[in-house]
């Protein structure tokens, strides 16, 4: 596995997980899974975060912006079509500084999405309102 002395850049391809805010640490950890997929970065004009975001059977376009702070701050939203609907979330988050003496430590970036407006769920007439939030971390792939 590579060193990441610095983060230097975002852009390339990111592994994405999203958990459910349960705070009951009896609750099994699988049942915590909101999401799942792959975020890939674009190159992009200082301060513009764009990419996609996406899974088997669906993909968001992603725009926003980076912070050059400390720590980095990104906010971004992810918009597509998927089977035949609109889906927007938004995103709010951080990328994690290296560690002075951390091992083998990955670029991450950790924090908060937002279901934007509502969709259809997996069974028919269910559906997933707009305004859940969960958390959610993204590990640099390459």
């Amino acid at each position: 596995m590579p060193q990441h002395p610095d983060i230097g850049s975002l852009v390339g391809q990111w592994s994405y997980r999203s958990l459910l805010n349960d705070p009951d640490l009896s609750t099994a950890f699988n049942n915590l899974e909101f999401g799942r997929g792959t975020i890939t970065i674009d190159d992009a004009p200082m301060g513009v975060f764009c990419g996609r975001i996406f899974g088997p059977g669906w993909s968001l376009t992603l725009n926003g912006a980076i912070g050059y702070g400390t720590p980095w701050s990104v906010r971004f939203q992810g918009r597509g079509v998927v089977s035949g609907e609109e889906w927007i979330y938004d995103y709010s988050a951080y990328v994690i500084p290296p560690w002075p003496n951390g091992v083998e430590q990955r670029p991450a970036i950790v924090g908060s999405i937002i279901r934007t407006i509502p969709h259809s769920a997996g069974s028919p007439g269910t559906v997933s309102p707009a305004g859940v939030v969960c958390s959610f971390y993204a590990v640099r792939q390459d």
